[in-house]
């Protein structure tokens, strides 16, 4: 399937499901819609083995429940794995939980690395948390419309107005990706967590249909 097929059909798809965010956001749905069918739809493949995807799958679901052990109702912690590296964000009481948390996910198997991005502050508003979600399905759908991208090689994760973007991209797409979540509105800053690849790689990616995310 190729890139400009993808980006046709992906196009109205991030924008009808924009505007549904929006609208639910009104009516107090928002989270659901936002955080589930547009990362279900635009994460429709990547960059990653088959092995990877799934393996972070088994990452995320370990971390959450260990990271609950740690903070209990002290805190508010998001963990995302992209290709065995782990993003922390979030909310926590102090610096010990936060240097608790990473200790408790380095620990997890699979695991090569973690960005702890941990603020220690308390936990951030609904109103707060519903902008994040809004910033980044704004942010995805932005990515689909660029045409020297590919929107499934990114995953968008945002913490109080802070974009952190995570993939398997070129030095070229990072560059990209990164002046274009800087110009949606709300974005406070951007955080780059990429695995880079060659401009050869990338190539080969372009010409191999990459596996589908389960």
């Amino acid at each position: 399937m190729s890139k400009r097929f993808m980006q046709r059909l992906q196009r109205p798809v991030a924008i009808a499901l924009l505007g549904g965010a929006m609208m639910s956001s009104l009516s107090g749905c928002f989270a659901i819609v936002a955080g589930g069918a547009v990362a279900g739809t635009l994460a429709a493949s990547d960059r990653r083995t088959f092995g990877a995807q799934t393996e972070d799958k088994a990452i995320a679901v370990k971390a959450d429940l260990k990271v609950r052990n740690v903070t209990g109702d002290a805190g508010h912690v998001n963990v995302n794995a992209f290709n065995r590296k782990v993003l922390v964000t979030g909310e926590v009481r102090d610096q010990a939980m936060k240097d608790a948390v990473e200790r408790e996910v380095k620990g997890i198997e699979g695991v090569q690395s973690v960005v702890n991005e941990l603020e220690i502050a308390g936990p951030a508003s609904y109103t707060s948390r519903s902008s994040d979600t809004l910033i980044t399905t704004k942010v995805k759908a932005s990515l689909v419309d660029a045409k020297d991208i590919s929107a499934n090689s990114f995953k968008v994760v945002t913490e109080r107005g802070a974009v952190f973007l995570m993939g398997r991209v070129t030095q070229r797409e990072a560059n990209s990706a990164t002046a274009i979540a800087r110009g949606v509105d709300g974005v406070t800053k951007v955080v780059r967590v990429f695995e880079y690849i060659s401009e050869e790689e990338y190539k080969q990616y372009q010409n191999t249909p990459a596996p589908a995310a389960q």
